[in-house]
């Protein structure tokens, strides 16, 4: 994964909860995708805007079309978990977010991963990112 540390980044701390883990004590491979979106919402919040206004006020959506993640270590019950997120790549139609997943007492990596998203309007077509966001993306790109 291309780290991009210059970028700026949202860091969320969550507790895992004894729901999210499997019979072996472990954390479910699928809440490792449930916690990347707990921070890239709270990405778009620390940018000054939210999903629900997207959705609401903008009529535009951010599908996902793809996720990568590869775990490096098990993540047990009561855990701290930090989770770093930042924009990778932004293009008029295509968002793209990295994230980092570690270990908040010993800051051991847990998992890595991306997703990329594809815009759409409520019909679910393909549509450009109003500016307002698509301005503030490119510049944190760019930073």
């Amino acid at each position: 994964m291309n780290r991009n540390n210059h970028l700026p980044v949202n860091e969320t701390r969550l507790r895992v909860r004894y729901a999210e883990t499997d019979q072996m004590g472990v954390v479910y491979h699928s809440n490792h995708l449930i916690w990347f979106e707990v921070g890239r919402v709270e990405l778009m919040r620390q940018m000054g805007f939210s999903y629900r206004d997207m959705e609401r006020e903008d009529g535009r959506f951010i599908a996902v079309a793809e996720v990568l993640c590869r775990y490096r270590a098990p993540v047990f019950y009561d855990e701290e978990v930090i989770v770093r997120t930042r924009l990778k790549t932004v293009r008029e139609s295509v968002v793209i977010f990295s994230y980092e997943l570690n270990r908040a007492h010993d800051g051991a990596l847990l998992a890595e991963g991306e997703t990329t998203h594809i815009v759409t309007d409520a019909k679910m077509k393909v549509a450009p990112l109003p500016d307002k966001y698509l301005s503030v993306f490119r510049a944190a790109v760019k930073k």
